[in-house]
């Protein structure tokens, strides 16, 4: 069990019957009453957003996450298909599992949050090396205006890049935010 008082954002907790990470929390002391804490939680399995207020002697079950590296294996339907490189079993995960899905490339090894020997969460590599397939051609004299355009990479996702860059060429980009940082 774990106080209401050491929420922090990102700790798991078991609460409603179901799977919830703190993502963002408040503690509020209010005149003479007792100390109060709200916070948000992110629903792992559906992705619902709620807010609840606790007492500050309220507690809650914490659960044990284990982080595995995972391979991602390929896309079926709205569904993500990864290998445990160490049992090799495959789980079948939605997509909308991490927003940063459309930068994932079959093969490529990803850190997996495990929950009762199932994935609650993956994260790729902060930065990945991805082939442009389609983008506007750049003019002569528009690189010095620092403008940019976009790329359609082999994955399907579609950043923003400069005006040089050409269809062929392998950009890196951060997956975090979804931009590009440079050519590979």
């Amino acid at each position: 069990m774990i106080s209401v008082t050491d929420l922090r954002n990102g700790t798991k907790v078991k609460m409603d019957g179901g799977l919830w990470m703190c993502v963002d929390y408040q503690h509020q002391k209010i005149g003479r009453g007792g100390a109060k804490v709200v916070a948000k939680f992110k629903n792992l399995e559906t992705g619902v957003t709620v807010e609840r207020s606790f007492n500050s002697g309220e507690k809650l079950e914490d659960i044990y996450v284990e982080t595995k590296d995972l391979q991602y294996l390929y896309a079926e339907g709205d569904e993500l298909v990864l290998m445990d490189l160490e049992t090799y079993e495959q789980f079948h995960v939605p997509k909308d599992i991490t927003e940063a899905a459309k930068f994932l490339k079959e093969g490529m090894t990803v850190q997996g949050s495990m929950y009762n020997g199932r994935p609650l969460d993956i994260t790729p590599p902060f930065t990945v090396e991805l082939k442009i397939v389609d983008t506007p051609p750049g003019v002569r004299g528009d690189t010095v205006s620092g403008g940019t355009k976009p790329a359609t990479l082999e994955t399907g996702a579609v950043v923003q890049v400069p005006l040089f860059v050409e269809v062929g060429e392998v950009i890196k980009v951060d997956t975090r935010t979804g931009s590009y940082i440079s050519r590979a």
